[in-house]
């Protein structure tokens, strides 16, 4: 999985970059999207025919010379290059992630321990594909009038995001949920690439047209601290500040930090109230 996805990270990249954004003429119309392969090129350095068969998948080792051009040409961020780097270095594989197997479905005594500390602030843990293993007192009562990890969401956050019929009105900055549920996914299928219910996942996810466009584009944010203005039906609108924490290969922490002036309705406090 790993060299093709570079091919396609290559590719969608390309794509979704337009000539003035890396300073060169607009020029006449162009039958396809994006920059044509001959200008990445120029601009990385490369032969036309070189980056023909890192897209095509026909070379696999390119050197960290080549990348760092590629990545510049590409005008990546640093989250973009770090993923970049995963990819053409295969850290992904299963060679050299030992842990790359099936999802694992439990919660430490310690992780749970860990969760219920940090009661009043609410925090739950994830599994591999953001599916919900557990939460403490202060995340069900915050969360369960959401309907977030409901049956229809199916126990899981991205669900919730791109298929529950109230997650747009929920979440009002609905776009920042969305780019961090599909960047953690992303994450996770590069990280584990022979987890087939990851893979399985994400195929279903697809059905759906905002996942499906952020996933071909290779959307990538930093979703490990993003906020959240959230309309709850109990507190109005709150700002939830979203912290991840990763301790363990497979399984991720998220701690929801509530908005002070919300912290005093009844059943939800912060920490250091």
């Amino acid at each position: 999985m790993s060299r093709s996805e570079f091919a396609e990270f290559l590719i969608a990249r390309r794509a979704q970059l337009q000539p003035e954004d890396v300073g060169l003429p607009a020029g006449r119309r162009r039958r396809t999207p994006g920059l044509r392969r001959e200008e990445v090129a120029a601009l990385a350095g490369v032969s036309a025919d070189y980056l023909a068969r890192l897209e095509q998948g026909r070379d696999t080792n390119p050197s960290m010379a080549v990348l760092a051009a590629l990545a510049d040409a590409l005008r990546l961020n640093e989250i973009e290059k770090h993923h970049f780097g995963k990819l053409a270095l295969g850290i992904e594989q299963k060679a050299k992630c030992p842990s790359a197997g099936q999802a694992r479905e439990q919660v430490s005594p310690t992780m749970q321990a860990v969760i219920d500390a940090l009661h009043p602030t609410p925090a739950f843990m994830l599994g591999r594909w953001l599916n919900l293993l557990t939460g403490n007192p202060a995340w069900r009562d915050f969360a369960e009038p959401l309907g977030m990890f409901n049956e229809e969401s199916h126990g899981n956050f991205a669900t919730f995001v791109f298929a529950h019929p109230t997650a747009q009105k929920t979440i009002l900055n609905w776009d920042a949920a969305a780019d961090m549920a599909a960047s953690a996914l992303r994450a996770a299928a590069t990280r584990f690439p022979d987890d087939p219910s990851v893979q399985d996942f994400i195929t279903a996810l697809s059905r759906y047209p905002e996942f499906e466009r952020r996933w071909r584009e290779h959307r990538l944010t930093d979703f490990r601290t993003v906020v959240l203005r959230i309309q709850h039906p109990v507190r109005g609108e709150v700002e939830v500040e979203v912290e991840t924490l990763d301790p363990a290969a497979d399984q991720t922490v998220m701690i929801w930090l509530v908005d002070r002036r919300q912290a005093r309705q009844p059943g939800l406090r912060l920490v250091n109230e």
